[in-house]
Order: C-alpha cells, then sequence, then structure tokens
C-alpha cells in the first residue's frame, strides 16, 4: 500500500505546476495574469539539436553521393590500372636498358601504340614510339654496354598504363630524356615477368599498393559511415533495436510497467 501511495505521489502534478486561474477559465493576452512561456532548457536542447539533426543528414547525404561517384570515377583511373600492375608481376630490381629505335609517327593508324600518351582517354594523332633491348639483370651506374640482350626491340612504356596526365606525365619531355641526342645508352628499366613484351619506364610497388588502398578504402568508409548514421537517426526499426536495451532499464520489470499503467488510468489521480 505504501509503494501505491509513493508511485500516486510521484505521478501527480507538483503545486508549482499547477494553474492559478479557475477551471475553464483563460487569461487574455493584455490582462496581467498573462505570463508569456518561455521554452525550458530541455527545449532549448531539442530545438538545436534537430537543427543540428537536419543539417548533419544533409551533410551526410551528400556526402554518401559524392563517394559513389568518387568510387566509379576512379575504378578506370586508379583501381583497374593498379590491379593491371599487380597482375603483371615487375621485377623488384630494374633491368638494363638500351634504345633499338625511336619512331615520331603521326596519323591515327601509325598510332595503334605509344610509348606515351598525355590523356588515358583519348585518340591521339601524335605519338612517340620508342623499342629498346634488354638484359634481366639489376642496373649498374657506368657499366659498359653489353655485348648480348636478354631480348630485343621490346616495346618501351613511360609505365604500365603507357599514359598519364600533366604535370606528371609530359611525353616531349620522355622522349628527350630517353632517345633524345644528350640521352644516356644505358637506363633502368622495369620488365614484367609475366608479359615478357612490356618495360616500363617507372615503376613503385608502394605506390601502386597505396594508390589502390587508397581509391578502395577511403570512398568505402565515407559511404558506409554516412549511410550508418543516416539509418540510425532516420530508420525507426533500427533505432528500437540500438534503443532497446534503455527502454529494458527504463521499466526494470513487468509488473512495474503494468503497475505504472494502472496508476495513469486511476480517475482519482486527475487534478485540475
Amino acid at each position: 500500500m505504501s509503494t501505491m501511495s509513493r508511485s500516486r505521489t510521484s505521478l501527480s502534478p507538483a503545486t508549482s505546476e499547477r494553474s492559478t486561474l479557475p477551471m475553464g477559465a483563460s487569461a487574455e493576452p493584455d490582462s496581467p495574469e498573462f505570463i508569456p512561456l518561455e521554452p525550458t532548457r530541455e527545449e532549448l536542447l531539442t530545438h538545436y539539436y534537430e537543427r543540428f539533426k537536419f543539417y548533419t543528414s544533409l551533410g551526410l547525404g551528400t556526402s554518401a553521393i559524392l563517394a559513389v561517384f568518387a568510387f566509379l570515377f576512379l575504378i578506370p583511373f586508379v583501381v583497374e590500372p593498379a590491379i593491371q600492375t599487380i597482375l603483371a608481376e615487375f621485377a623488384p630490381e630494374a633491368g638494363i636498358c638500351s634504345v633499338s629505335e625511336h619512331t615520331y609517327a603521326k596519323t591515327l593508324t601509325n598510332c595503334t601504340w605509344a610509348s606515351c600518351r598525355e590523356g588515358c582517354t583519348t585518340t591521339h594523332t601524335k605519338c612517340h614510339k620508342i623499342r629498346v633491348n634488354l638484359v634481366r639483370r639489376p642496373f649498374v651506374e657506368n657499366a659498359p654496354v653489353p655485348t648480348e640482350w636478354d631480348a630485343k626491340d621490346l616495346k618501351f612504356l613511360i609505365n604500365p598504363e603507357g599514359c598519364g596526365y600533366p604535370p606528371r606525365v609530359n611525353c616531349s619531355e620522355f622522349a628527350s630524356d630517353y632517345a633524345g641526342k644528350n640521352s644516356p645508352k644505358l637506363f633502368p628499366c622495369y620488365y614484367s615477368q609475366t608479359r615478357p613484351e612490356l618495360v616500363v619506364a617507372r615503376y613503385s610497388w608502394e605506390s601502386t599498393i597505396r594508390g589502390l588502398i587508397l581509391a578502395l578504402v577511403l570512398p568505402t568508409t565515407v559511404f558506409v559511415f554516412s549511410l550508418s548514421v543516416l539509418a540510425y537517426w532516420h530508420c525507426h526499426c533500427c533505432d528500437r533495436a540500438c534503443n532497446r536495451r534503455v527502454h529494458a532499464e527504463s521499466y526494470a520489470s513487468k509488473e512495474d510497467s503494468k503497475l505504472l499503467c494502472e496508476l495513469d488510468e486511476d480517475p482519482s489521480d486527475d487534478v485540475f
């Protein structure tokens, strides 16, 4: 019985919260009894939280969409070339190369392949075509010119893709550095162990792996994080599942919940 009394007392409104006007009466805005209600601290916090939630949701949704487009953009420019480079299995140490032929070709029919292309999605009518002789042993500075070559007249590319974008790729400088008048007779080059005809001037295992990981992890992380927060805030099923423990702690047992419901339905507790 004492438990019921305490529960009823705690559920009844406090004396300070009761209206001082008679039942059914209302105060006019100009009357001295009219006191405008100011928002409580909880109401202000709720208001600012809802605004924060709205703008944050807008930003997260935009980030998720941009992450999808970024991933689709990176597939042909970073992911696919990196996978092809890994599958080519370039030798970890540079071999010895020497230019055997250099041709500056024009028209589309003569540029079916090129050692360097500025732009990986466009067709070029002018191109540099360089072929090299290769010795598959580590490159050493000031070494004598080999008398025997392991392979001759191999296509020489600037990188595994054979293309790139300025300023990292400049085909005129590339041709001048390797096939110009002042170019060295011997220079280091990287050859593929699975594609014997592929020889490149630039290769780095660390850069390839780093670019592949960043292209896969960053957009995926942004997309998953944004989608998770949006689902937690706006998916009612997810919200109920996440807050199940909170509801369980609020009502310790079924008996307590039933007692509170009975007290709410008791008309003797209504106070005017």
